[in-house]
């Protein structure tokens, strides 16, 4: 059994047609414009059971509504859809208890009541009895390190903090497959890192099947090991992260700031581009040709740098590398 598979997935929406003009608003009253818009376009999707699926692409992009029909919010217009063997149609409600979500900007979690009176309102939903409850939420509480604000009401919690409630509420019922929409936004680098590894925990000891969407390249590169990327309700690319890493994630950002002007050192596979008359500079490195400890290794011979950070570079400039490719291999 597949944990998901789709086949020829649409879905369209009727818009109306805004009127430009006073005569043109009024007409439209009477009788208003129609234009369809097709949000998901035919997509043919299978993930296996324990996969971590990185779901990704511009705004816009139809990845939001897909997910919605896989959880049956959205009823699709046409195609086939399965989750965990269910359908998310007829089964929403029996699909609903072996599912969790996490949608960084929306919460599931009661913002007035502290965290633990919310596990306690979801476990009476997801029918867990008294004793089931409390050693589940003993376990992720241990797991998550939630115990110092467990009885915070959620309103006074960091957004680091309120995230892995968040989480932690999505995996009390156990689900076999996780949804996670933009979990690590806004969040800082320490935390990020915190969420990854938990996630990644739940794989390896659940078995847990991650759909993830982001857009964070850090997050497919340590969570992922398959990319799924979408444009315009379609998919444009279906990669292994490894490859996806050799292709696209192979360049690297350094930001650097010195003491004193610096010229900067010309290497193969190294761009720059120097600010504040030569005291701050980026590099984009391609580590393919250039490995960034040797970077790092002839900037600190310059003696002048008082602070440096390495990044990748945005997920809008990833995709759009991935549309040029791919649009250059269509013949």
């Amino acid at each position: 059994m597949k944990a998901i598979e789709t086949e020829n997935l649409r879905k369209s929406y009727r818009t109306r047609v805004k009127a430009e003009g006073l005569k043109a608003s009024f007409r439209a009253l009477v009788k208003p414009e129609w234009r369809e818009i097709e949000a998901v376009r035919g997509v043919s999707l299978e993930v296996e059971q324990g996969e971590i699926v990185a779901f990704i692409g511009p705004n816009g992009a139809g990845k939001s509504t897909f997910i919605k029909m896989l959880c049956g919010i959205l009823h699709p217009t046409s195609g086939e859809i399965s989750v965990l063997g269910l359908s998310p149609i007829k089964e929403r409600r029996r699909l609903s208890m072996r599912i969790g979500t996490v949608f960084g900007q929306k919460s599931q979690l009661w913002l007035h009541l502290p965290a633990v009176d919310s596990f306690t309102l979801l476990a009476a939903i997801y029918e867990i009895d008294d004793k089931e409850k409390k050693r589940r939420v003993s376990e992720l509480s241990e797991l998550f390190e939630l115990g110092d604000f467990l009885q915070t009401p959620v309103r006074k919690l960091s957004l680091g903090q309120r995230i892995r409630c968040e989480v932690a509420a999505s995996l009390l019922h156990e689900p076999e497959l996780l949804f996670l929409d933009e979990p690590t936004i806004g969040l800082d680098v320490v935390v990020k890192q915190t969420i990854r590894e938990l996630i990644l925990r739940q794989n390896r000891e659940r078995g847990t099947t991650v759909f993830l969407t982001s857009h964070d390249p850090a997050d497919i590169e340590h969570l992922c090991n398959r990319a799924v990327v979408i444009d315009h309700g379609d998919i444009v690319l279906d990669s292994p992260v490894e490859k996806l890493k050799c292709e696209y994630l192979g360049k690297k950002l350094i930001d650097v700031s010195f003491s004193t002007p610096q010229a900067l050192p010309e290497l193969d596979g190294v761009s720059s581009k120097a600010e504040a008359g030569g005291l701050k500079a980026t590099l984009t490195v391609d580590t393919g040709i250039r490995p960034i400890g040797e970077v790092m290794e002839r900037l600190s011979l310059l003696g002048a740098v008082t602070d440096i950070t390495i990044s990748n570079p945005p997920m809008e400039d990833i995709i759009a590398a991935i549309f040029q490719r791919e649009a250059r291999r269509t013949p």
